[in-house]
């Protein structure tokens, strides 16, 4: 159990500190998605999907803070833990199953030409149940607690029992979507360049390619399982150097705190840049289209006063 050194006081106090930023970051998104009213298309809503669960994860790693007096009444504060260990997975697998509909959906669309904007109420329903049933498999098996390997609340690993659960709840499911993920986006990447080569060299891509439209729209959803990718990585190694080292360290842990963290704020910060960028092109868009056609109209307007003039000279009665 928890004990009063430096390194478990320090953990518990950056959990909070770092879930913080990511909370505001999140709240930030999700107010611009809402406010600008982008949830009526679809791949906002995807997004906002991420900020969601990007939220209510960073707000339960923010509870690990409670955890700091766990010694003065480890009665109370091992009941709190299950709790918070229970929400952590749950959340965590939210996040996981949204990070992985939004890789397929793109996978779709821009590798097999399909859209499936249809399977929606799938994504949503699959990502809200399926990871209810799996936290309660370690509730019903006792095995949420405060982990020796980092004194966190979650699915403890100390004993090999404990571990085998978390890597078959957790370590392994993670680590193959990860890989499917990966897989996944070196395809579509793979499949754009090409599409883009052959377009770009026998025919033009224009304003008008409802294709290219929508494609441009989806990419920036590509930046969730990047994301995943970089932040989820150094978690997973530090749970198989867990299982080599009892004794935690206190710079490794703070590193996954702040990875964890980084990983919600981050879903949450590509939201706003997103959105910035799309309103800053749709101003200049519409600052180009305004001159364009300010230009289309001295023009005309020149040659209807040039024609009037040939028609003047040209009607003109003979002198006398």
């Amino acid at each position: 159990m928890a004990n009063s050194s430096g390194t478990s006081i320090f953990n518990h106090a950056v959990f909070p500190v770092v879930n913080s930023v990511s909370i505001f970051v999140c709240v930030v998104a999700a107010i611009l998605v809402v406010r600008l009213k982008l949830y009526k298309t679809l791949v906002y809503r995807l997004a906002l999907y991420q900020v969601l669960s990007a939220l209510v994860m960073s707000s339960v790693g923010a509870m690990q803070g409670v955890l700091i007096n766990y010694d003065e009444s480890p009665t109370i504060y091992g009941r709190v833990c299950t709790a918070i260990g229970l929400l952590l997975t749950y959340t965590e697998w939210m996040k996981l199953l949204f990070t992985t509909w939004v890789t397929f959906h793109l996978f779709c669309f821009a590798v097999l030409h399909k859209n499936l904007k249809k399977l929606e109420v799938l994504y949503v329903v699959t990502s809200l149940l399926v990871p209810a049933l799996i936290a309660i498999v370690p509730l019903v098996t006792h095995a949420y607690g405060l982990s020796s390997d980092g004194d966190v609340c979650y699915i403890y690993a100390n004993t090999s029992v404990a571990f085998i659960e978390r890597l078959a709840l957790w370590d392994g499911p993670a680590m193959l979507m990860l890989i499917a993920a990966s897989i996944s986006m070196v395809v579509v990447v793979i499949k754009l360049a090409s599409q883009v080569c052959r377009r770009s060299k026998y025919e033009p891509i224009t304003d008008g390619d409802q294709y290219w439209k929508a494609l441009n729209q989806l990419f920036p959803l590509a930046a969730f399982p990047i994301l995943f990718f970089i932040f989820e990585i150094p978690i997973l190694i530090y749970h198989l150097y867990a299982t080599q080292h009892s004794t935690p360290n206190e710079a490794i842990l703070i590193s996954i705190a702040v990875c964890f963290a980084l990983w919600s704020a981050s879903s949450g910060a590509t939201v706003i840049i997103h959105i910035s960028v799309a309103r800053i092109c749709g101003r200049k868009h519409k600052d180009t289209k305004r001159v364009n056609v300010s230009d289309s109209h001295r023009l005309v307007t020149k040659h209807v006063a040039t024609a009037n003039s040939a028609t003047r000279f040209s009607l003109a009665p003979p002198s006398v």
